[in-house]
């Protein structure tokens, strides 16, 4: 059974860093296409960063200069460096998985989901 769990949400103040994780099990991890995504209240689910199984990752506009998405093949996890963050930023940041090649990095394309962790910026 798959399973993803993220970790490093939390609060910080505008300008501030946090680096999330996700910890993927229960399946070869390096085949996947590894995803995160935000949502916030009154806001549409959003992708923030991709990564195809060769490493190839890939930005949200808002993200791009920003946000550092990386995986560790051996651990099995996914981590997203968060730099310079805004309010704006705030919201559950979730991380997904897909099977395809190539990858598509549309959410409803996902199979697997994990719950999320928190992020809140404040300014």
């Amino acid at each position: 059974q798959v399973k993803l769990v993220e970790s490093g949400g939390g609060s910080v103040q505008a300008g501030g860093s946090l680096r999330l994780s996700c910890v993927f099990s229960g399946y070869p991890y390096s085949t996947y296409c590894m995803n995160w995504f935000r949502s916030a209240p009154g806001k549409e689910r959003e992708g923030v960063a991709a990564i195809d199984s060769d490493g190839n990752a890939s930005y949200a506009d808002f993200a791009k200069g920003r946000f550092t998405l990386s995986k560790d093949n051996v651990k099995n996890t996914l981590y997203l460096e968060m730099n310079n963050l805004k309010p704006e930023d705030t919201g559950l940041y979730v991380c997904a998985a897909e099977v395809a090649i190539p990858c598509t990095g549309a959410d409803y394309a996902m199979d697997y989901w994990g719950k999320g962790t928190l992020v809140t910026i404040s300014s």
